[in-house]
């Protein structure tokens, strides 16, 4: 007889208020995609068995995207189940799954181990295969325009379970699942990433069974839960097969401006991009919209973004949800232009974004004659400005409104 694990409950937080220390909870089970290639060899041992095993499961899980252990038919039938419970456990279950854009966009809705909800959504363009990671179970950074961050913070995820996104996305490119698309067609802000890569000459990872394109855009404030996230980021970056051999250009990493935290990602010396949630260009409004900035202020995040700029040679993202009457006027895209160029030239791109509709907001998208002046205006100042179509909304895929409401 099993019994099924208690919904996890979370207090939606008080306005403004924000929560970096995530709740205790039990820890995820350990699993490969945990640990480093040496602590891999190191945990494998320790149950006894020859080291070499763990290139063997590596190989199975970050290459061959094998799933079932009896698809491992290099390691001896007796000690197969012992590796396989031991170092890749399940870390996320199949919960709901929806499709969007002729199948062209599945969001997934997954249940850990505790019966947290997260979700993921995998997008399929003319080029490339990106897929939206969630970082935690909700989110602790409470903008009032975002549906996960309405939701509060239930818990950090692991190394692991950030992971096994991308490896089950990649494991439904493999089976077909997600349709194929005809040549042109719309990229959306969360694919920014790809273009900037192409741009530094990355190499195209296109194709109908490989992720080319992760961003860190989905539940929670990747930077809030560092290590996890690092972890995953190098599993991801590795070579095959002791990780997934993505190249870091084709990662986003996208934040509401922890200042600290940016200046530790550029001293990683892992090249990806980052992608700031900025929203509004002046503290009064931004205090509102993105309760960070009363930590720290539009110049500091700006500051910083500039500073990962110089120590990395990627390009910024500054993603700006446009809100009807809130933050569209154009006194505020001058104000934008003139801040990012008091900052020097050619190390951003700003991302308008038409804020996606969540449940119970009083606030709506800006009108698009509005959003396209706030567009020139941008321009007017010499700045690389792009409105981006999001994929999705139907399904509750888009920006802002992943929330587990399909659970």
């Amino acid at each position: 007889m099993t019994t099924s694990l208690p919904e996890p409950t979370t207090q939606r937080p008080a306005p403004g208020a924000l929560t970096f220390t995530a709740p205790r909870r039990g820890k995820p089970p350990r699993h490969l995609a945990d640990l480093s290639p040496a602590e891999r060899k190191e945990a494998v041992e320790a149950l006894g068995h020859k080291g070499f095993r763990a290139k063997q499961l590596s190989t199975h899980y970050f290459e061959r995207l094998v799933g079932s252990p009896d698809e491992m038919t290099d390691l001896p039938k007796a000690i197969r189940d012992d590796l396989v419970a031991d170092l890749l456990p399940t870390l996320l279950s199949p919960h709901v799954q929806r499709t969007a854009d002729d199948g062209m966009t599945i969001k997934s809705a997954w249940k850990l181990h505790d019966g947290a909800i997260v979700e993921s959504v995998l997008m399929r363009y003319p080029k490339r295969v990106t897929i939206c990671i969630s970082s935690q179970a909700g989110c602790g950074m409470n903008c009032p325009f975002c549906a996960t961050g309405q939701a509060g913070l239930t818990r950090n995820m692991s190394a692991g379970e950030i992971v096994e996104q991308v490896v089950q996305a990649a494991r439904m490119l493999r089976s077909g699942e997600l349709a194929a698309t005809a040549a042109g067609g719309v990229d959306d802000e969360r694919d920014e990433a790809a273009e900037l890569g192409d741009e530094d000459g990355a190499p195209e990872l296109s194709g109908p069974n490989r992720i080319s394109n992760v961003v860190f855009m989905g539940m929670g404030e990747a930077l809030a839960n560092y290590k996890a996230a690092i972890g995953a980021i190098r599993r991801m970056t590795d070579p095959a097969p002791d990780g997934l051999g993505m190249s870091a250009r084709g990662i986003t990493m996208s934040t509401v401006g922890l200042v600290p935290a940016i200046d530790k990602l550029a001293a990683e010396g892992i090249p990806v991009t980052l992608a700031l949630s900025l929203h509004a260009p002046d503290d009064e409004l931004r205090n509102e919209l993105v309760p960070i900035n009363t930590r720290w202020s539009v110049d500091e995040a700006l500051d910083a973004a500039h500073r990962y700029y110089e120590a990395t040679g990627r390009r910024v993202s500054i993603e700006y949800a446009l809100i009807k009457d809130i933050n569209d006027h154009a006194w505020r895209a001058d104000l934008l232009g003139k801040k990012l160029n008091a900052r020097g030239r050619g190390w951003v791109h700003v991302n308008p974004i038409p804020l996606n509709p969540t449940p119970g907001s009083k606030w709506t998208a800006s009108r698009p004659g509005v959003e396209q002046q706030f567009v020139e205006r941008l321009r007017a100042h010499g700045i690389p400005t792009t409105i981006r179509d999001t994929r999705g909304q139907d399904i509750d895929g888009a920006c802002g409104q992943l929330a587990a409401s399909t659970a």
